[in-house]
């Protein structure tokens, strides 16, 4: 694999630096150890590189467990259903971090009527708010991040989540026409950590994101989803179109700014492969199995993966037969042995990719939906796999290979569909939250299930989070009101788009 974007840790330093000098003379009245207004570079930088953290990390002891392609293999309350109120506190831990940074940046964007300062800080609010709703519902939206106001709402309603993704989506076209690719407007440029500053990208990234919220809401308003997913199709700098424009935050890997699975690797010895994962790539003879996972310690031929929902007295036999994640998610050297190179500290955080747009223009062709037909979806299928195989390392060939295989080879129609489905879940390896997601929202792959040392009241795979209790303390009138709307609680209350 190549990456040869930028570092986090010097984007970080050099948005602060960039802030440094000033011409009005005005400003020597300014205390620069006081400062009152954050710089909307430094602002960007660090919510940006927090969210994915956030996001792509707690996916490896959360989302990425239910959408079965990771497993545990020790403290396996998570894989048996049982999520640590920890882990549901760090996503409620967004409000008054990244997103209300985010929101400062559109806001000094807008004062320095700077779009394309505005339009990616935009961008990235709504992945995290999609994030957000995804896993719990309903959540605080409208009268979020206005604790700061005077007289703004200090205990804000929870908004349901149809109003936030019709919300979600006018943002995002709101942001896509405002951008201006080739202009004179800087934006944030240097000391963004996804695209360094490529409107043109940013455009591209937001139309695909719209795409994608459009295609999960196709359930539960299908006249809503097919309008989107056309005005996604046709937005103003179009889709993705290969994987370098793909969405992704890669690390500097230098101890402080590592890949989240790899800095948790560095110490805990946790995970494995799953079984629901690996026997499906085993069967199709994918060539991402090499690259996913590790041969197990007991036979160094075979790649095993352990089944989730286990106890801990069941499961402690599988420690040496079960394959680890790949060595390109492990730093090097760990407490408990040496696993791949430093170089997996460099690996990248994706938000979105390519291969996932083409798995949406495939299900949106072979449903006849946002302005495509059946005709065009073997080719954005073969489109996406392709994208998936080579993003991880693999080759233009192993594609073509493995496209030509039983079982992979389009097939069209109901078993075309069930084909998209599978292969984009694939695909999403590390970004959990959408993997599990798309289970919830079309059923595929029908193996997922949960494990048999399940909780007996937590006998299936979850639908979402629980609230975090912290809100019962501090929101909990606006709390009540969302359960007495969603309906209880529980792991089995499932949000509006999953029907």
């Amino acid at each position: 694999m190549h990456f040869t974007r930028y570092s986090v840790a010097v984007l970080m330093a050099g948005a602060l630096a960039s802030t440094a000098c000033k011409t009005d003379l005005t400003a020597l009245n300014d205390n620069p150890n006081s400062p009152t207004v954050a710089p909307a570079a430094a602002l960007f930088t660090n919510a940006a590189v927090t969210e994915v953290r956030r996001f792509a990390g707690f996916s490896l002891s959360g989302t990425s467990l239910f959408a079965e392609h990771v497993s545990q293999v020790q403290y396996v309350d998570e894989d048996r259903g049982h999520l640590r109120p920890a882990t549901m506190d760090a996503f409620f831990a967004a409000y008054p971090s990244e997103l209300e940074d985010l929101e400062k940046v559109a806001a000094i964007g807008v004062v320095n009527k700077s779009p394309n300062t505005t339009g990616p800080a935009r961008v990235m609010q709504v992945w995290g708010y999609q994030n957000m709703t995804d896993v719990f519902g309903d959540i605080p939206y409208t009268e979020a991040l206005q604790g700061d106001v005077v007289g703004g709402p200090q205990k804000p309603k929870y908004d349901t989540q149809q109003s936030i993704y019709t919300a979600l989506l006018k943002t995002l076209t709101d942001a896509s026409i405002a951008m201006k690719p080739g202009s004179t407007d800087p934006g944030i440029g240097g000391a963004d950590p996804v695209y360094k500053g490529d409107i043109a990208k940013w455009q591209k990234f937001s139309n695909s994101l719209h795409a994608r919220l459009a295609m999960r809401i196709s359930k539960a308003d299908a006249g809503k989803s097919t309008a989107e997913l056309a005005a996604a199709f046709s937005a103003p700098g179009g889709l993705m179109t290969s994987n370098a424009d793909n969405a992704l935050v890669v690390w500097p890997g230098d101890g402080i700014f590592d890949n989240p699975w790899a800095a948790n690797f560095s110490g805990r010895d946790d995970h494995r492969i799953s079984k629901t994962l690996l026997d499906t790539m085993n069967a199709l003879g994918d060539p991402r199995v090499a690259i996913y996972a590790q041969p197990t310690k007991a036979d160094p031929t075979k790649y095993v993966g352990l089944q989730n929902g286990l106890d801990n007295v069941t499961v402690t036999p599988f420690f040496n037969t079960t394959s680890r994640l790949g060595t390109i998610f492990y730093p090097g050297s760990t407490v408990y042995g040496t696993f791949g190179t430093p170089a997996g500290k460099k690996t990248p955080s994706y938000i979105m990719t390519y291969a996932e747009v083409s798995f949406i223009q495939a299900e949106a062709a072979e449903r006849s939906v946002g302005g495509l037909t059946p005709a065009a979806a073997a080719g954005f299928y073969a489109a996406g796999v392709t994208a998936s195989i080579t993003q991880w390392g693999g080759t233009a060939a192993q594609a073509a290979a493995y496209l030509a295989q039983p079982g992979v080879a389009y097939a069209g129609g109901a078993t075309g569909l069930q084909q998209i489905g599978l292969q984009k879940w694939i695909a999403l390896f590390t970004q959990g939250t959408e993997a599990w997601s798309e289970w919830r929202r079309t059923g595929n792959p029908a193996s997922i299930k949960m494990g048999p040392k399940a909780y007996p009241d937590t006998p299936n795979i979850p639908r979402r989070f629980l609230y975090p209790i912290s809100e019962s303390a501090v929101n909990n009138a606006s709390l009540m009101a969302a359960i007495a709307a969603q309906g209880p609680d529980s792991y089995y209350t499932r949000v509006w788009w999953d029907k």
